[in-house]
């Protein structure tokens, strides 16, 4: 359904236009939104013409409601070329596989086109496996044709599909006159696609170079991904610490850190590190485990236990407040047409 943020007459010219594939307003919900001056933020009542914002209709296998609908209304108000970087402090965390499962929800509830771009500079498979495969595109063929991608059928080409309609520039996974991209050559193509599409995730390697803190730094929701063990939240937390002196508090500030669980049960030491966390990082958010998100298949968010779905929502409720537009106030509390 489109994204419409659009006055009765001329808008403002400081509000952008976002728009997607045309549907009809039965398919979600009209909701009337304001453009809020930075100084008149905490004044009440609208400072402008109210604009309109088209939200799709919330699927009836998410909630819980308040903060779905919540979730759907502000995907449909984000930032122009809004990105999620989601990186980790070790490999083998999951990163992947939650990329995978947060964006095929984000493609249901961001009114146009979503993309997942895999920038892992080594021979790589898992976002690839997480989306489904359903042509020989992969990441590099966006940075052979980089010069190209100057609309959404050049990239579109290259991108694989994933049972919600998230699409993603995979991994490159063969030797043979192709070879996975350098993160700088990688970036370009993700500078180059943000501009073409509403909403772009990035699978980023974990964060020990430069390069991945400065991607880090150069999206609205940074999210560290961690495995549900002292190890891997310590080196978490000692991650944080780095950015911070290393200049970067403004990502520490603004990251979210996702838990994966491993197992069904979480230790009693894990559940007294995440409160330590929860100290230092805004939102911390746990994903249960989940049989189907520890199989090397594609992920339907959908289709995932009703625990897993939930803890979904609430990642995506806190990357996409971090990614909406703050000159538009959205009315959070109105009721929506649930699908």
């Amino acid at each position: 359904m489109v994204l419409s943020i659009a006055a009765p007459d001329a808008p403002p010219l400081d509000v952008m236009v976002a728009a997607g594939d045309s549907a009809s307003p039965q398919s979600g919900t009209e909701r009337a939104a304001y453009p809020v001056a930075a100084d008149q933020r905490s004044h009440e009542g609208p400072v402008n013409q109210p604009l309109v914002v088209r939200a799709r209709a919330v699927p009836s296998e998410f909630g819980p409601a308040d903060i779905a609908e919540r979730t759907w209304l502000q995907a449909a108000a984000l930032h122009p070329a809004a990105m999620i970087a989601m990186s980790s402090a070790d490999g083998g965390v999951g990163r992947s596989t939650l990329v995978a499962a947060l964006g095929d929800l984000l493609a249901l509830a961001v009114p146009g086109p979503v993309v997942a771009v895999d920038m892992h500079p080594v021979p790589w498979g898992g976002l690839g496996e997480r989306i489904g495969r359903s042509n020989a595109g992969t990441m590099w063929d966006a940075v052979r044709d980089l010069h190209t991608l100057t609309g959404r059928y050049e990239v579109e080409r290259w991108t694989q599909r994933s049972p919600s309609g998230l699409l993603a520039l995979v991994g490159e996974t063969e030797g043979q006159g192709r070879r996975p991209p350098r993160h700088d050559e990688a970036a370009a193509v993700v500078e180059a696609v943000r501009r073409l599409y509403p909403l772009t995730i990035c699978d980023v390697m974990p964060a020990m170079i430069t390069g991945v803190w400065r991607t880090l730094a150069a999206a609205y929701a940074p999210v560290l991904v961690a495995r549900a063990t002292t190890d891997s939240l310590h080196h978490t937390m000692r991650l944080l610490t780095h950015l911070r002196a290393a200049g970067n508090g403004a990502v520490v500030d603004r990251a979210v850190l996702a838990v994966v669980a491993a197992s069904p049960a979480t230790d009693r030491t894990v559940r007294a590190v995440l409160q330590q966390a929860a100290s230092v990082v805004a939102d911390v958010v746990s994903i249960p485990y989940d049989p189907q998100l520890a199989r090397p298949e594609p992920v339907d968010a959908r289709r995932l236990k009703k625990q897993t779905r939930t803890a979904l929502v609430q990642l995506a409720d806190a990357v996409i407040a971090r990614c909406a537009d703050p000159r538009v106030a959205l009315p959070i509390a109105a009721r929506k047409e649930r699908a």
